[in-house]
């Protein structure tokens, strides 16, 4: 009788180690991907810092209005072409991570599932007699929980997905009337 308790304490002592051990994994995960932001930037303002040092003594030895013009115009082009490689290179690690935390929440969900449906199982092998009910309906509510989480992941995927095709579509019509431009 009072291994019911025991075998609740064990699962929840499991469960909540478990779900520690979610945390830091996604903890370590957020971290490696501000790490890689962090890197990005700084790399991206260093090349920047020297790229606009270079600009300015460009523009400090124009002669005439023409001149001046023709020079911003030529610095323009690079300028967008490098704020969407920046761009797409901070969606990448985005994504990356996105990835990471759906794996790591996908693989700790199916196990804490498989858990607790052995319970269930043990459980109801000791519950009374006409229990039967209400054991098929713990059983029934687990499996709507999780089929209930694999439409929203399914969800978030279609929409990380979406979210991606929009921004590769604006990149191509960014960039394709640039190439129009050069044609003409």
């Amino acid at each position: 009788m009072f291994a019911i308790p025991e075998q609740f304490s064990a699962a929840t002592k499991a469960n909540f180690e478990a779900q520690l051990a979610l945390i830091t994994a996604l903890t370590n995960k957020t971290f490696e991907g501000v790490e890689k932001i962090v890197d990005l930037n700084l790399n991206v303002a260093k090349a920047s810092l020297e790229e606009s040092n270079a600009a300015a003594k460009q523009f400090l030895t124009v002669k005439d209005p023409q001149e001046w013009m023709s020079l911003a115009a030529a610095q323009a082009q690079p300028n967008a072409e490098k704020a969407l490689a920046y761009g797409r290179h901070l969606a990448g690690i985005a994504s990356g991570v996105q990835a990471e935390f759906t794996k790591a929440a996908e693989a700790q969900i199916a196990e804490t599932s498989r858990k607790v449906l052995e319970l269930v199982e043990e459980v109801s092998k000791n519950a009374p007699a006409g229990s039967e009910n209400a054991v098929a309906m713990v059983k029934t509510a687990i499996g709507n929980a999780n089929a209930g989480y694999e439409q929203l992941t399914k969800t978030t995927k279609q929409a990380v997905e979406a979210l991606e095709a929009n921004m590769s579509s604006a990149v191509t019509q960014f960039t394709q009337p640039k190439a129009a431009k050069g044609k003409k």
